[in-house]
């Protein structure tokens, strides 16, 4: 799949199994740098493999890739594990490092948002670490205002819930709503 979304000669396609070195390069570099992630032990290349399968099972995951290499890569994955929840997702989103705010975390999520629709998803959720008052070197606002410009909005704040690097961060909640919210929607359906 492919998707003239603006980002000059950016393609975004399903990810496949095969990418799992590439995106485990990516993801490695913001537990190993960044408080982006509250992980702080980057996974191996199985271990990734292992979690895109999972996912892939039902929901949505594409990459970026810009002349033949990937530098982007979204999912969503579960909100809840209980059956009310079904219409709401998590959303993951990452860049190669250089590449921020160029378009292609937006063209990710573009298609992403498209594909979780067709399955009849309602509600995108984002889970995003924080600084307490002020960025740092491991962290800052860039998550925030990127889905903000995607059409999120704050919907939940946990204070100093998360340390690392000897740091303690805030975690906010950010939600979209894509679909309608009718009393007795189809359940939604594997992504194809």
């Amino acid at each position: 799949m492919s998707r003239g979304i603006g980002v000059d000669g950016v393609k975004i396609r399903r990810a496949r199994l095969s990418d799992a070195t590439e995106l485990t390069e990516i993801y490695s570099y913001y537990v190993n740098n960044t408080a982006i992630t509250f992980e702080d032990e980057a996974p191996d290349v199985r271990a990734f493999e292992g979690r895109m399968r999972e996912i892939m099972s039902f929901y949505p995951y594409f990459v970026a890739e810009d002349g033949g290499a990937v530098v982007g890569f979204c999912y969503a994955g579960t909100f809840k594990n209980r059956s009310a929840y079904d219409w709401a997702v998590e959303t993951t989103v990452y860049v190669k490092r250089g590449a921020a705010r160029s378009g292609i975390g937006g063209a990710l999520y573009s298609a992403l948002e498209g594909a979780l629709a067709a399955q009849g998803i309602k509600n995108m959720y984002a889970c995003i670490a924080c600084p307490v008052k002020e960025a740092d070197e491991y962290l800052d606002f860039g998550s925030v205002q990127f889905h903000k410009k995607c059409g999120f909005t704050v919907c939940g704040t946990f204070e100093l819930c998360g340390n690392k690097f000897g740091r303690w961060y805030n975690m906010v909640w950010m939600q979209k709503f894509i679909g309608s919210h009718e009393d007795f929607p189809a359940r939604p359906l594997p992504c194809i």
